[in-house]
Order: structure tokens, then C-alpha cells, then sequence
């Protein structure tokens, strides 16, 4: 499988702007010790590029002999961005090994029917660092996202939840990250030859569009799901009612499953508010075929009621914690 440049972690070049006339006396010694270290890329006027192992030594001297105001950075066609900010960027240099290395694995959720049986489970990628500790998915992402890493992580937790789901026969959700897809035909085609090759039933495989309050572009996310859709694939939409999902975007994304979003969930039984709106998103889902599902679920009050108005899928603690998948789980 061809990979294109985001795909995964490559070595990273720091465009480094130098401005004041008091800085740039210093830039002929900068460049000739970039130079001869073979940590200089090129250089121009007043900009240096450098391999990302010069940038902790040029922030210590920038720090201790120039004026840092004066000093900006970006990376990979990002922004200009202050130079004191390239210390977060290299705080977070451990999230391409767990991307080249491939430490995630994955807990899952069960997903029942209104009678409780298993329908499917949702699929939670879950990280360790270098040294076997696991870290918190939201320090994962947050990190891949301050180092322009997000589609890299995205793909790679989406590659080995198929070769996980290749192991539950079952149907499994597995969530996908949006705005990281830059295009449907290049960054899905590999999810989709995955599954074929490992002779998975496209019918047991749902994305789920997560984080979609972050969203600019409906018709690109459009775009996304519409290559899906022509290949028989399912997808769902998370989180219904927060954010970004409203009845609008999900009358025009007409999703296969509609996730209501936990806060007009929990609670739902004895609350006139939450009960309108759950109401309303499961006629909204109705309207345009979406199976409606409701998530974030503990008390079983809340479960009863979305279950007798006419929500079809369950998904909560009542249910099952996320938890690793058990050895046996295909015998259940």
C-alpha cells in the first residue's frame, strides 16, 4: 500500500525567521555551525531551515543571546508561530514513536438492543508510551495535534481497529476523525483494501464521525462519508445535539446510526428539557432513516424511557464498561 506523506511520522524541518538587526549579526556564525553539524537544511535572507535535532540547542541560545520576540517558527506549511512555542513541540516528539510503532490497542463497549442482546461494540483505541505506560487517549491526540500528527494518529487507529475487528465477529464501530481525512481517495482507500483483504463483511464495519464541533467544512465531511457510502460501508454520527450535530447537519449527512449525545441522555426520565429534545433528534433521525441510538446511558429509568419512545440502540455503563476484549469473546 502506497502511503502518502501524512500517513505517517516523518522527520520534521523547522523554518526558522530571524528578524531585529541585533539577531541577524548573529546568523552568518548560526549558519556556518548549522553547516558544519549537517543540521542545516537550506537557508535564505533571513530564514534558516534546520532537522528538528538542532531546534532544543538553537532555542537555548535564541533564549540566552538574542531577542526571542524577534524569532518565529512553523512546520510543515503550518503558521508563523512564536519561537517559545517550539518547546511544546518538542515536549510531545514521543507521540511519533507510538504512531510508528503501532502502541495502541483497543477496548470496547457493548452496543444492545432494546432487549439488551449485543448488537455490536464500539471500538476505543487505547495507548501506552514508550515505556509500557499507558497515556490517556486525550494526551495522545492532543499531542499529535501540536505536532501536526492528527491524520498520521487518526490512520493508524483506524488501521488497527480493522486488524482488531478481524478478530470479533461481530459488527464494531470504530471512530474516525474528520478533519484529519485531507482526501476521501487517497487517506480511505487503504481502510477500505484493509478490510478486503482480511475478507471482512463491509457490513460489519461502521464509522463513526467523531469530533465533529470542530468541523468548517460540511461539504468536505460530506465528500468523506459519500465514499463510504458507495463502497457499502456504514457510518455513524456521534455525540447528536452537541456542538456541531443539529438536526440540519443531520438531515444533510443522513447518517445509517444516530448517536444522541449524553447530556440529553442522562437524566432523561424526570427531565421535560432533555425528553423534548430527544424526542425531536429521534423524529429527525427517523426522518432521514438513521437508527437512533442513545449513548452515555447508566440508570436504567433513562434506559426504559428512550427505549418505549422509540430510541433502538443502548450504549453506556448500564450496559458494560470499555474494557479489553476477552479471549473468548467470539464464544460469548
Amino acid at each position: 500500500m502506497n502511503q502518502c506523506k501524512a500517513c505517517i511520522p516523518t522527520i520534521l524541518f523547522y523554518k526558522i525567521l530571524i528578524s531585529g538587526e541585533e539577531n541577524l549579526s548573529h546568523l552568518p556564525q548560526l549558519q556556518s555551525y548549522l553547516e558544519s553539524n549537517g543540521l542545516l537544511v537550506n537557508s535564505r535572507d533571513n530564514i534558516i531551515v534546520v532537522k528538528e535535532a538542532a531546534v532544543a540547542g538553537l532555542y537555548d541560545y535564541f533564549s540566552d543571546i538574542m531577542e526571542v520576540d524577534k524569532i518565529s517558527f512553523k512546520v510543515d506549511g503550518s503558521v508563523w508561530r512564536p519561537i517559545h512555542e517550539v518547546v511544546e513541540m518538542l515536549e510531545f516528539q514521543w507521540i511519533d514513536k507510538v504512531i510508528l510503532e503501532k502502541n495502541i490497542t483497543f477496548h470496547i463497549q457493548p452496543i444492545v438492543t432494546g432487549n439488551e442482546q449485543i448488537f455490536a461494540y464500539e471500538m476505543l483505541a487505547r495507548f501506552q508510551d514508550v515505556t509500557g505506560n499507558s497515556v490517556a487517549p486525550y494526551q495522545v491526540f492532543t499531542a499529535a495535534k501540536k505536532r501536526n500528527r492528527t491524520y498520521a494518529l487518526d490512520r493508524a487507529c483506524r488501521m488497527s481497529a480493522v486488524k482488531t475487528a478481524a478478530t470479533i465477529n461481530q459488527k464494531v464501530f470504530i471512530n474516525f476523525i474528520p478533519t484529519s481525512i485531507y482526501s476521501p481517495e487517497h487517506c480511505l482507500r487503504t481502510t477500505v483494501q484493509l478490510a478486503n483483504q482480511l475478507g471482512i463483511p463491509f457490513s460489519r464495519l461502521v464509522f463513526e464521525v467523531v469530533e465533529t464541533e470542530t468541523v468548517a467544512d460540511i461539504e468536505h465531511l460530506k465528500k468523506i462519508l459519500t465514499y463510504y457510502r458507495k463502497r457499502g460501508l456504514q457510518y455513524a454520527l456521534d455525540d447528536v445535539g452537541e456542538g456541531f450535530s443539529t438536526i440540519e447537519v443531520l438531515e444533510q449527512l443522513m447518517p445509517n446510526y444516530m448517536k444522541l449525545d449524553m447530556k440529553f441522555v442522562q437524566g432523561v426520565s424526570t427531565d421535560l428539557i432533555k425528553q423534548q429534545a430527544a424526542k425531536k433528534f429521534l423524529l429527525a433521525a427517523l426522518q432521514v432513516g438513521a437508527i437512533p441510538l442513545a449513548e452515555g446511558i447508566e440508570e436504567r429509568v433513562d434506559f426504559e424511557w428512550l427505549k418505549e419512545i422509540g430510541y433502538e440502540l443502548f450504549q453506556g455503563y448500564l450496559f458494560g464498561k470499555p474494557a479489553p476484549i476477552p479471549s473468548d469473546l467470539n464464544a460469548l
